[in-house]
């Protein structure tokens, strides 16, 4: 095998007059291209690289070209939170399009291993799918998408007529169509359009937060892959398997120092699932890339950074499923053109560099396209091979009670091309109840067999301490649900329902006639925060039940348990509005709501207790802007908006000094590092000192520490005996990463009578974290609701060191000051929109934090 080496060359020029870049820089010598397909700059008015291309005009010129060319068809796959197109273009030659539909179906046979041994691949097509920055502020690649797509429609000749004969090339021009608008306008808003300014201090190469990266929500798209939680990667995803294809490329940006990065990544960062074949075809392919970039004289690297763990990035997800997933990573200008320890970086530079290997994948491809078609072929029979011998049949999973948190596991499951079946019958396993009906089924033995793997196991031995992003991502665990792992015995076809069909089924109804005297709801479901709100919102009073209690219901006696919320009747200014949303509720938030006729109970308290608090509605702001973690606030702004139907103030942290507080009852901090002044600090604690509820998370809390808002003590890191003497200067940065949690799974135990506890039906949560802040328990035995417990590590990688000091550390512990509650927690309960399970005590935090006794706070 070639050995891949630096090549040293010039990289950069330094001139800052701006001067024309043609499209010739991109394009490939001695190749001519056909006059009737139009340029970008015949279409935009601009050369390529002398303007950020906005989505818009990505959009434009991909219509256009599509128009023009016989060898392009274009369809939109997605839309985006801001209604912005998501476009899939097939390229290929004219005669695959006359039988593209014949193609892709013998295609995808390839991962079937029922049939996949009788189809013959010597003239089958190989598929790539080239997909361009996820990540809206790594421009370079979106702007090469305009130089690869006019390459492929309008090159001339042989090598591009036998390219396209045997390579149907998948082009996705601009995965992040928010973000890539967001951080276009920012560039080309701060361009001097006579002489470029290339001081890396100027504006132009510090964005405001949030930064383009993220899309709408401010979520990384990038590890969304799995998650599936956003329109852009349920369309990708849906476009992936419609097609599998055996190569898809991930174009990136790195620090702009750096060079050029095209993977293998670190050898020992694999996941274990993937096959060997996998990354010796990577390796083969990086041949290309090396090649191509030696020509045009540019700096590149491998194998030394970056990983293949985290099934849930574009270059990973193709890992687990038959293909080869490749990250492309460009120093990134960041601008137009910036000083760089290698010289003046500019922006046409690093469009090139993506176009270079947009074009050495492909070459790749085309030569390489037997072993490729192979390798998803023998990935899939030797899937199926392994589930066969595998002792894990299936797994099954459900909460009787929280029917949509139940669904949303099982229709992100599904939408991986994997089976999925209702439960047919009753079933106990692991300790674990499931009803049928209620719970999900997913077996084993079929092809993603892999993939299902992934999705469930519970790994916590690795070959290696470090990861590029998260260790462990059992789903179950994220939705916090009942699982089991079903072998021989457990299996058979009685417990196989109907095939998952993708509607959601709902407790949701009203048990009983019209109340004439209250109605009551319990807390289990996942969008009972929203059904609450919905009520509070319409300006019905309610109540939440402190204590548990029993009442007669139509169904009979029913008991009713901690955190029912109670709409008595009696004290409503409008019964009739309330019966309407009592249906509203039950239908469209999936709640079970019960007509009770009277308040005495059977058991318990009665329905005018005093353990039955007066709930406020909540109005909430969260703290954002500079210093503060976009992904977090995101996330909080996602679950209000997306989920809960809620309104989520976002007051800049630059503004809170103008801030009215007072129309707020809560207040989040997200993690970040707060450096407020005096006044607005004192505002804070004067705000909370009056009544209001502080939630604060992560790093937060070291804010509300210093500032003597959150009574909590830190818990000294237990270090293990080490050795003495020296080490070897080599392995610094590897010691000291060991000692990070880069994002692992925790057992936790919650305290169901707790306020925070209320709609909780296990005491033990699985909760997940990606920092090093411990907590010792509160002094006062009533203010941790939630802590670690003696066993703490559920699924991922942690040091000795750290798994000592987490054991019975805090994971939430309640705090008073004055009037108001400040509620502390370690990890952020909101992780990436697919921690369904901690989202609850979040809500409770919202909810319920003015309910918490100040005699049961620090």
């Amino acid at each position: 095998m070639k050995k891949i080496l630096f090549v040293f060359a010039l990289l950069f020029i330094s001139e800052s007059v701006v001067s024309q870049t043609t499209l010739d820089y991109f394009l490939k010598e001695g190749v001519t291209y056909n006059e009737d397909i139009p340029t970008p700059k015949d279409v935009l008015g601009a050369e390529l690289g002398e303007w950020h291309v906005r989505h818009d005009q990505l959009v434009q010129y991909m219509h256009a070209v599509a128009e023009a060319s016989d060898r392009i068809t274009i369809t939109e796959y997605a839309r985006s939170y801001e209604n912005r197109q998501l476009l899939s273009l097939v390229i290929t030659s004219t005669e695959n399009h006359s039988k593209i539909d014949e193609i892709r179906e013998n295609h995808v046979k390839l991962t079937d291993p029922s049939v996949s041994s009788d189809l013959d691949i010597s003239e089958m097509p190989v598929v790539v799918q080239l997909g361009y920055s996820v990540h809206g502020n790594e421009p370079s690649g979106s702007n090469a998408s305009l130089a690869v797509v006019y390459h492929l429609a309008a090159a001339e000749g042989r090598d591009v007529e036998e390219l396209l004969s045997k390579v149907v090339v998948l082009v996705d021009p601009g995965m992040n169509p928010d973000g890539i608008n967001r951080f276009a306008h920012w560039a080309n808003t701060h361009k001097s359009k006579n002489v470029l300014v290339t001081d890396p201090g100027s504006r132009e190469y510090s964005e405001v937060w949030p930064g383009g990266r993220t899309n709408h929500y401010w979520f990384d798209l990038n590890r969304d892959w799995l998650l599936a939680q956003h329109p852009e990667s349920k369309g990708r995803i849906a476009w992936f398997h419609e097609w599998k294809p055996n190569i898809l490329t991930d174009h990136h940006e790195m620090g702009s120092n750096s060079t050029f990065f095209f993977q293998p990544g670190i050898p020992s960062r694999t996941n274990p699932l993937t096959p060997q074949r996998n990354q010796d075809l990577t390796a083969n392919i990086a041949e290309y890339h090396a090649d191509e970039l030696d020509k045009i004289q540019s700096l590149y690297y491998s194998k030394e950074s970056f990983d293949d763990f985290y099934y849930g990035k574009g270059s990973t997800y193709p890992d687990v499923q038959g293909a080869i997933g490749i990250l492309f990573e460009q120093a990134s200008s960041r601008g137009h053109a910036q000083e760089t320890v290698h010289g003046v970086l500019e922006f046409p530079f690093t469009i090139r560099n993506q176009v270079t290997a947009s074009h050495s994948t492909l070459k790749a491809a085309y030569d390489l396209r037997e072993e490729l078609l192979e390798h998803q072929r023998l990935f899939y029979q030797e899937a199926m091979n392994e589930a066969e011998r595998a002792s894990i049949k299936a797994y099954v999973f459900g909460e009787s009670a929280d029917q949509a948190r139940t669904y949303h596991l099982a229709e992100m499951i599904n939408r991986h091309d994997i089976q999925v079946y209702e439960l047919g019958s009753n079933i106990s396993a692991d300790g674990e109840n499931f009803e049928a009906g209620k719970a999900y089924i997913v077996p084993t033995n079929q092809p993603q067999y892999k993939l299902i793997t992934a999705i469930f196991e519970r790994r916590t031995e690795f070959t290696d301490s470090l990861f590029y992003d998260v260790s462990a991502w059992t789903m179950p665990y994220a939705f916090n649900l009942p699982f089991a792992e079903l072998g021989f015995r457990e299996f058979n076809n009685n417990v196989l329902g109907d095939r998952f069909n993708g509607e959601m089924k709902s407790n949701g109804m009203v048990v009983g006639n019209r109340s004439s005297y209250a109605y009551a709801f319990e807390w289990d479901e996942y969008y009972s925060p929203r059904a609450l709100y919905r009520l509070q919102s319409a300006g019905v009073r309610t109540k939440v039940a402190s204590l548990p209690f029993s009442s007669v219901t139509q169904e009979g006696q029913k008991n009713f348990d901690y955190g029912t919320i109670l709409i008595p009747l009696g004290v409503q200014d409008d019964q009739n509005k309330v019966h309407e949303l009592v249906q509203t509720i039950a239908q469209e938030d999936g709640i079970k709501v019960y007509a009770i006729s009277s308040g005495l109970s059977t058991s318990g308290i009665d329905l005018g207790s005093n353990n039955f608090e007066i709930l406020e509605k909540p109005s909430v702001a969260i703290l954002g802007g500079d210093g503060t973690s976009s992904y977090e606030v995101g996330e909080a702004w996602h679950l209000f908006d997306q989920r809960y139907h809620m309104p989520l103030s976002i007051i800049d942290t630059d503004d809170l000094g103008g801030a009215d507080l007072s129309r707020y009852n809560v207040l989040v901090m997200a993690n970040g590092w707060y450096n407020l002044s005096e006044g607005e600090t004192n505002s804070i604690k004067s705000w909370v000192r009056n009544g209001g509820v502080l939630i604060a998370y992560k790093s937060a809390i070291n804010w509300t520490r210093q500032q003597e808002l959150a009574d909590i003590e830190y818990k000294d890191r237990i270090e293990s005996d080490e050795e003495e003497g020296p080490r070897p200067y080599v392995k610094q940065s590897m010691d000291s990463g060991a000692r990070f949690i880069g994002g692992t799974i925790f057992n936790a135990k919650i305290d169901l009578t707790h306020p925070l506890g209320y709609g909780f039906n296990d005491d033990e949560i699985t909760v997940f974290r990606n920092s090093t802040t411990f907590i010792e328990k509160g002094e006062n035995r009533y203010s941790t609701p939630v802590y670690y417990t003696d066993d703490p590590l559920a699924a991922g990688y942690i040091s000795d060191d750290n798994l000592e000091t987490i054991k019975g550390s805090a994971a939430i512990v309640v705090s008073r000051y004055g009037g108001g509650r400040v509620i502390t927690m370690t990890d952020n309960p909101n992780f990436r929109a697919f921690w369904y399970g901690t989202n609850k005590l979040f809500a409770n935090a919202v909810f319920f934090g003015q309910t918490i006794s100040g005699s049961t706070a620090n």
